[in-house]
């Protein structure tokens, strides 16, 4: 159901707190007020934007020549990877990382919570008539703003056989230089490495980046740490629900081949992405529920 601007204001609104605006054709957007920080929501994918914590820079990247357009995928930000994760299993013309992130999700609820944090929550829901997924269910985004960011991605299953879905939060992180950058928490996990066919490889250390890495490290449920020289700070990932985490920076050819990166927009951005890919998918049974939730922290 399309929700106008009007009605979001008049439903969701909270005073100086959160308000909603068209950020052109049509393009519905949630912006965020609090003591601890700013951010931004396209409701088109319940795509989180930006989210910029009081007296810091930045820690979500966004690229210079995104496009915000309806149907359009969106270059940084937080992208919703479902009901699928890459290329689809077996239609190769479906499009990659499925069809949330292209989506317009509703606002369903916005709530003031202690210590001035705000809620925002979304829903997607998918019938049996969907052109891409033919299984009835419903999908929810719950994003909580404060010092910390959280965020809670809900699957449930409305259908009465099982269902098997890959899933992530695609999350570009603002760093200082990519060169300068190291990512800690992965020692000896195993990854699929998709720049060499996705032949599996096993970490060994810390992850710099000196070229394109794309990798898919599986059975992971810890904590992972970006380090940023530049920008003198630690991004920590929590999580739970999730048994993948994929790294990635496309580097500078790939990324002058995707034209959206912007120029040298390769060299400020890092993806680290809570997910449940490859053999780390999820089967939900009739009427359950499977949630992946991911938190932000910055020291």
């Amino acid at each position: 159901m399309h929700q106008n601007i009007a009605e979001l204001n008049h439903n969701f609104s909270i005073d100086e707190k959160i308000s909603f605006r068209d950020a052109g054709s049509s393009f519905p957007v949630a912006d965020i007020s609090t003591e601890h920080c700013t951010a931004s929501i396209a409701l088109q994918g319940a795509h989180l934007l930006s989210w910029v914590p009081t007296d810091q820079k930045p820690v979500i990247w966004m690229s210079e020549e995104a496009q915000f357009a309806t149907g359009k995928s969106i270059r940084g930000g937080i992208p919703v990877c479902w009901p699928w994760f890459g290329a689809h299993a077996s239609n190769s013309t479906f499009p990659a990382h499925g069809f949330a992130r292209t989506s317009l999700w509703s606002v369903t609820a916005t709530e003031p919570l202690p210590d001035d944090n705000i809620r925002i929550s979304f829903q997607l829901s998918v019938d049996k008539h969907h052109p891409l997924w033919p299984h009835p269910m419903m999908c929810a985004l719950h994003i909580t703003f404060g010092s910390t960011l959280q965020l809670e991605l809900v699957t449930t299953n409305q259908s009465d056989e099982a269902i098997t879905i890959t899933q992530a939060l695609h999350t570009y992180f603002a760093i200082g230089d990519i060169a300068a950058v190291t990512v800690n928490g992965l020692d000896s996990c195993t990854y699929l490495d998709k720049p060499d066919h996705f032949n599996p490889k096993q970490q060994h250390g810390s992850i710099s980046f000196a070229s394109e890495v794309d990798r898919v490290y599986l059975d992971t449920t810890g904590d992972c740490l970006i380090h940023d020289e530049q920008f003198q700070r630690t991004i920590r990932i929590t999580k739970s629900g999730s048994a993948s985490t994929i790294v990635w920076n496309p580097w500078q050819q790939r990324a002058a081949e995707m034209g959206d990166m912007g120029k040298d927009g390769f060299r400020s951005m890092l993806c680290v992405e809570s997910a449940n890919a490859a053999s780390n998918k999820i089967t939900i049974a009739p009427a359950m529920s499977h949630t992946l939730s991911a938190c932000y922290i910055i020291n």
